[in-house]
């Protein structure tokens, strides 16, 4: 009997997987077989993002013009009280994509990427994921990109979550053949 791979064989292959994008070859797959079974509405989604943890510590969050530290080994202790990071001004040393970012409010940040997510609302079935730099407006940028690519000529609909509720979702939901049906904000993108 063959023992499936274990978390050192993935780690020792990691870049090599990401690069072949097997992952998205894979679910590719599935889609096609759910589709050919038609068990895919084809044209009522949902869309949904989160932040994924970067493999970095935020310790190495350092200053971009700075050269890291060379003391303290592999992980120094390092002080970041009074200190303002931001995107803009440092970058991690260790993985330089992660982005700097918070769930929400009162939420400590941490070196992130964004993770996107479209699914049919007949089975539940994921047909497209996303995984962008976790920016401000990834969620909806990445939304766009997936319902575009989704195949067909007729008009279909996508529910959201209040964070979609903005002017440019809404417009570009339109030009691409898609109504929007994302829960409203106080001053909604939507209208009548």
């Amino acid at each position: 009997m063959d023992h499936s791979f274990d978390h050192s064989v993935f780690a020792k292959n990691r870049q090599r997987l990401l690069e072949a994008d097997v992952a998205r070859e894979f679910l590719l797959e599935i889609v096609a077989q759910a589709r050919e079974q038609r068990l895919l509405s084809e044209e009522h989604f949902s869309v949904d993002g989160t932040l994924l943890e970067a493999w970095a510590s935020v310790k190495s969050f350092r200053p971009k013009d700075e050269d890291p530290p060379s003391d303290g080994g592999r992980n120094p202790e390092v002080d970041f009280r009074g200190e303002r990071r931001s995107n803009d001004t440092h970058r991690s040393t260790t993985d330089p994509e992660a982005r700097l970012a918070k769930k929400g409010k009162g939420k400590e940040a941490k070196l992130c990427f964004g993770a996107h997510v479209l699914m049919d609302n007949r089975e539940g079935l994921v047909v497209d994921v996303r995984v962008t730099p976790a920016v401000g407006t990834s969620e909806r940028d990445a939304a766009l990109e997936m319902l575009a690519a989704v195949p067909g000529a007729g008009r279909i609909t996508v529910g959201a979550d209040r964070g979609y509720d903005t002017r440019g979702f809404v417009r570009g939901c339109r030009k691409s053949r898609v109504t929007p049906h994302v829960a409203q904000k106080q001053r909604s993108a939507i209208d009548r």
